[in-house]
């Protein structure tokens, strides 16, 4: 009957543990959070639209430009007539309407340029809004790993209190029958306030890892799951830096700030020839008076006191400028990819150090408190032990945490920490919808109703 009982308990016990994990919080639901909750993120798709909306308005300037104008006066004049010495009162108004259409028949490409250059500012920001994407996740990432660290930091600290506390009380028994002296006791409460303070600590950690939690996802950690096992990872530091040099965000960001850079000094050069623009206009005056006009116009800067060479080698000075970043960011890619990639190395090699530092200390530990019950060993003895036991736990905590993050720093490095890549299995925003709505400029109803979907798809109505 009473196996029966333990079994069952056992039984009972097992499915909570389990309901409990299967109710935990993953990272994988930290980083979906944060994604769906990201203000930083919400702010920088906002300037992509913004930026989309400059491609609209570049060729909106390639399209004749309408223009309605309405006028109405009214006028009164009093004064005496010469030739009759009276006084003249004189009263009228007048009204117009005019129609007028201007358009930039040839501007040497000037005006497509610009909606080149334009298009290349949409696709740096969206590499620009993917690099933010990384920064968030990362710093999801880098939450979640500290709440667990420092709840696990927590754990040990309060265990070892909890240890010393027996150990305090055994020296005070001890003492009591003339085994140890007073100088043991006092060691023993010593280990024992410092043990205290470092517990105190250690929740303080914890109170600052969850608020930054709530800060990169929105809401307070409840139940962790443990972390989880590595994400997939290049199999060599080439294929990680090879990788970084093709997908990363701010390199291919300011591959397009170089295109348009070298568009801006095709622009600097048209900026000096000629531009053709051509007018109609429609007018009506009161009275019946129908005016209707047309023209076409032909004009070039030929001094402008050396602005415009200036600005062309402005723009070449511009583009070297762009090309050189472009190289340097290049480097800062490789040196941060090969970084993480170390850093993977080194924090598994000292895993792997800190657990046979554990199974030493355990050991160590564990014998020394024998001895100190035969009395070989002194109180003191005992306290270093458990101390170094303490170091090697709480050591080995803090680098699980940080080959966590590794893990996704070197994914980040590498331009893979995106929902996409890691399979979130969420709806991701798509940079391009609201593009494909209003880069032609749009004006009808249709267009109209198809933004009204897409702004209504991403949040905005």
């Amino acid at each position: 009957m009473f196996k029966s009982l333990v079994l069952a308990a056992g039984t009972v016990g097992f499915m909570a543990i389990g309901s409990a994990m299967a109710s935990a919080e993953t990272l994988a639901d930290a980083m979906i959070s944060a994604y769906k909750n990201s203000n930083l993120l919400e702010q920088n798709r906002a300037t992509l639209r913004a930026a989309d909306e400059n491609v609209a308005q570049a060729v909106a300037a390639l399209r004749p430009v309408v223009q309605w104008t309405a006028d109405y006066g009214w006028s009164k004049s009093e004064g005496v007539s010469s030739s009759t010495g009276r006084e003249v009162t004189t009263e009228g108004s007048s009204a117009s309407t005019a129609l007028s259409a201007s358009i930039t028949l040839f501007d040497f490409g000037r005006n497509r340029l610009t909606v080149s250059s334009q298009k290349e500012a949409v696709l740096a920001t969206r590499e620009t809004l993917r690099s933010i994407e990384q920064q968030v996740l990362l710093a999801t990432v880098q939450a979640y790993s500290d709440v667990k660290s420092a709840q696990e930091q927590v754990s040990i600290n309060q265990n070892s209190v909890r240890v010393l506390q027996e150990e305090l009380n055994a020296t005070n028994d001890r003492f009591d029958v003339g085994e140890v002296t007073r100088t043991d006791v006092s060691l023993a409460e010593a280990q024992l306030a410092s043990a205290k303070a470092s517990l105190v600590s250690a929740q303080g950690s914890l109170v600052t890892a969850r608020e930054d939690y709530k800060a990169a996802t929105g809401h307070y950690p409840g139940q962790l799951a443990p972390l989880p096992k590595a994400p997939n990872l290049p199999k060599s530091r080439d294929e990680a830096a090879s990788t970084a040099q093709r997908n990363h965000p701010s390199i291919k960001s300011l591959q397009h700030s170089v295109t348009i850079s070298e568009i801006a000094i095709q622009s600097a050069k048209a900026n000096k020839l000629p531009e053709v623009t051509g007018s109609l206009s429609l007018s009506n005056d009161e009275g019946g008076y129908v005016g209707q006009s047309a023209s076409i116009g032909l004009s070039q800067t030929l001094y402008s006191g050396g602005a415009l060479d200036s600005a062309y080698r402005q723009a070449v000075a511009n583009r070297d400028s762009a090309r050189a970043e472009l190289r340097q960011e290049a480097v800062d890619v490789a040196q941060a990819v090969l970084s993480s990639y170390s850093s993977i190395d080194v924090y598994r090699a000292q895993i792997r150090s800190y657990d046979e530092q554990i199974r030493a200390a355990n050991v160590a530990y564990d014998g020394v408190k024998e001895e100190a019950t035969l009395g070989a060993r002194t109180t003191l003895d005992v306290l270093d032990a458990e101390q170094d036991l303490l170091d090697a736990r709480a050591s080995r905590i803090t680098a699980e945490a940080d080959l966590q993050v590794a893990y996704y720093q070197l994914l980040s490095n590498m331009g893979l920490l995106t929902v996409e890549n890691l399979k979130l299995g969420i709806p991701t925003y798509d940079p391009a919808a609201y593009y494909n709505v209003v880069h032609n400029a749009p004006l009808t109803s249709i267009r109209g109703e198809k933004l009204d979907r897409v702004l209504k798809a991403i949040g905005q109505k």
